[in-house]
């Protein structure tokens, strides 16, 4: 299944991150830390500034664009004081303005480019408080222990704990397949939508979550008489230091990309979780989001590499996913970013290009195409750089 008919195919920049991005950057909106909703908010309060947004990152050379819906869930409207009903519609009122978007960006140049909108979702983290992205500490039944500055932290269970590793699994899909169902169960929106983007996701077991959770929405649409037509998906992994969160066991080592690429790509569910429609799905595109610029290179290798062993003529290769961050630094203390180096700013286009290269062209048959875009702190110059650096090689 094709994420876009060509590659190498530009995503757009960071529209909004848990510290902020273009919105505050390029339109001057202030979303750090004041609601948990983050970019989710300006739907409610802004919708016209999400709108340019979306075609500002598409005049830039953007082909995919993502929806202001990463933080979105029923859990976090309501910790911002919106209802149910009310966060059902303001998710989906994030579909058609991405769509607005797309629909003013063909009428201004070229109605027949192909952009394709993918829906954003987060990880289970993102919907704590403070949220959990980058460390994985998910409260029971979704992990061993949620958040705390008093005791020590541990995302992984016990080895012999084999029952609530399960029950954890189970939780985070049913976390992620109510929120398919909110767009799945809108037929207008669900035609909108063409991919479906799970990001920044830090544990093994919340892969292997998701993936249950995309099986179990074509179960549930079945018997409410839907035959739900498949979209490409992708999954990608947060890697901060360049390690996965997750540990073998607390205080362990930590689980590795090769993990994080087998749950994705050969991980099976047990039959009877695989219920009556067959195989278990498996992501179009796995990759990298909200990870250091300096480290990606190395990353897709070992991505690469995991790709490689499990290669057969029967497996469908999967597309590569790469959308790192800027290089700034927050600075959890003051609140405040520390820019990165001119230097790295200005080769971070081209050192994309690079990893490209090396992992796409110069290894035929690993990947069926590349999607590359950016994540925190990537406006549209940035996302402007990288597509002209792939438009001239």
């Amino acid at each position: 299944m094709l994420l876009y008919p060509t590659s190498p195919v530009v995503l757009d920049g960071g529209l909004a991150s848990y510290h902020g991005t273009t919105l505050e950057e390029l339109f001057g909106m202030d979303i750090s830390l004041k609601s948990p909703l983050w970019s989710a908010q300006q739907i409610l309060d802004h919708p016209e500034t999400i709108v340019e947004t979306h075609l500002a990152f598409m005049r830039a050379g953007a082909r995919i664009i993502l929806t202001s819906t990463y933080q979105g869930s029923e859990e976090t409207f309501r910790k911002a004081g919106y209802s149910d009903f009310e966060a059902t519609n303001t998710m989906l009122k994030a579909i058609h303005l991405a769509n607005d978007a797309r629909t003013s960006f063909l009428n201004e140049s070229d109605p027949d480019v192909a952009v394709k909108i993918a829906l954003s979702l987060g990880p289970f983290g993102a919907s704590l408080s403070p949220a959990q992205e980058f460390d994985g500490f998910y409260p029971p039944p979704y992990g061993p222990i949620g958040f705390s500055d008093m005791k020590p932290m541990y995302n992984a269970f016990d080895e012999d704990d084999v029952e609530a590793e399960q029950e954890s699994i189970h939780a985070l899909a049913q976390f992620h397949l109510d929120r398919l169902l909110i767009f799945a169960r809108d037929p207008e929106a669900w035609s909108i939508i063409d991919i479906i983007a799970f990001e920044t996701v830090p544990l093994v077991r919340e892969v292997k979550a998701i993936r249950m959770a995309m099986l179990s929405l074509k179960e549930t649409m079945a018997a409410e008489g839907v035959d739900l037509a498949p979209k490409p998906w992708w999954i990608t992994f947060v890697l901060p230091n360049g390690k996965c969160p997750q540990t073998q066991f607390a205080g362990g080592p930590h689980l590795t990309v090769q993990d994080l690429v087998f749950a994705a790509l050969l991980w099976k569910p047990s039959e009877q979780t695989l219920g009556l429609l067959g195989a278990e799905p498996t992501p179009t595109g796995i990759g990298i989001n909200c990870t250091s610029p300096e480290l990606i290179s190395g990353l897709a290798r070992e991505m690469s590499a995991a790709v490689e062993q499990l290669h057969a003529p029967t497996r469908e290769a999967p597309w590569l996913v790469l959308y790192p961050n800027g290089g700034d630094i927050y600075d959890l203390i003051t609140r405040s970013w520390v820019l990165a180096s001119d230097d790295k700013r200005h080769t971070w286009a081209l050192d994309l290009k690079k990893t490209i290269d090396v992992e796409f062209w110069d290894r035929p048959g690993v990947w069926a195409g590349v999607v590359v875009g950016g994540c925190c702190r990537t406006g549209p110059g940035l996302i402007r750089q990288l597509h002209d650096e792939l438009k001239a090689s």
